[in-house]
């Protein structure tokens, strides 16, 4: 039985990724989304965060261009990262959407597959085709760091891979609620569109937590998805502070630095370490995979309820 449900899995997983893919138009969605959040800091507002940065240092004090551009640099691709993990998986689910419009959902139910092989096979595709295109625009920004200046130390770089398959995981959790309840193709591409305009800003991503108001700040600090953008913001950032006070920079300045870019974040007045992120993040995507399981459950139960409920007699007139 468990042989057969993991080979069903495999198998409906597999299905789902290839019509993802075979979907040009869902494939350019997917990946425009990093690619003009990438040009816009590197065309628009790079010269503008590294004047704001350089500002911000001590009188007389100049540090190395290729250190500052670099700084600089893991800003940027810590933003488009965090958010893509949550977009993209948006636009990854639609194959779920697609088989509810189509009709396919129905002729999968008919089918002698079991409602979890279905559930699964949606989760880990979208999970999957997400964290390849993640994965993707991490490559290009790993790449587009080493040429401004590098300074991420090796450890940092694999927790950024793990941080990005954890928001991932958190993302495909959120989007496979929201697009459980959503009936149109129209619906989704509309809900992508809020959620690219809006995530970004209510988790940190767009503009730091650390220039909030205080009220809207702790409020922000409350989301889960918050503390997906904190930890790319510290595996990315610290090891640029180590650089900085390496380069003779002041310990209080080089803090200040992090704190201004929730590279150290805090809740009301309290820093908030990286464990705690970790278990927040992992807890919410447990508890959001386990709502998914449960409205998939209760779709099961009512149809099967649906089905055993014999039809009403048809009065004939005498």
């Amino acid at each position: 039985m468990i042989k057969t449900t993991i080979r069903q899995t495999a198998a409906f997983t597999a299905r789902n990724i290839k019509l993802f893919f075979k979907d040009k138009g869902a494939l350019i969605g997917a990946l425009i989304s990093p690619l003009i959040l990438f040009m816009l800091y590197v065309l628009f507002l790079h010269g503008v965060l590294t004047d704001s940065f350089a500002m911000n240092l001590p009188e007389g004090f100049k540090l190395s261009d290729k250190l500052m551009d670099g700084y600089v640099a893991v800003y940027e691709v810590a933003s488009i990262i965090s958010v893509s993990c949550v977009t993209v998986a948006f636009v990854a689910n639609m194959c779920m959407v697609s088989d509810r419009v189509t009709g396919a959902r129905i002729d999968l139910t008919v089918a002698p597959v079991k409602p979890r092989v279905l559930m699964l096979g949606y989760y880990f595709a979208t999970a999957i085709v997400t964290l390849t295109v993640c994965l993707t625009a991490l490559t290009v920004g790993f790449v587009y760091i080493a040429v401004m200046g590098w300074s991420i130390p090796v450890a940092d770089g694999f927790l950024i891979i793990f941080d990005v398959v954890l928001g991932v995981l958190f993302g495909t959790a959120l989007s496979s609620i929201v697009c459980y309840f959503l009936k149109s193709n129209g619906a989704v591409s509309a809900v992508c569109t809020i959620v690219s305009a809006v995530y970004g800003f209510i988790s940190g991503a767009y503009y730091p937590i650390a220039q909030f108001s205080s009220g809207m700040g702790n409020f922000v600090m409350c989301l889960p998805w918050t503390y997906c953008t904190g930890l790319l913001r510290t595996h990315f950032m610290c090891g640029y502070g180590s650089a900085f006070t390496e380069a003779g920079l002041p310990s209080e300045t080089v803090d200040g630095m992090l704190k201004e870019l929730d590279a150290k974040m805090f809740f009301f007045g309290g820093e908030v370490p990286v464990w705690a992120m970790y278990t927040i993040v992992i807890c919410a995507t447990v508890v959001l995979v386990g709502i998914f399981i449960a409205l998939n459950a209760l779709h099961g139960k009512r149809k099967n309820k649906a089905a055993k409920t014999p039809p009403a007699p048809v009065a004939t007139a005498e």
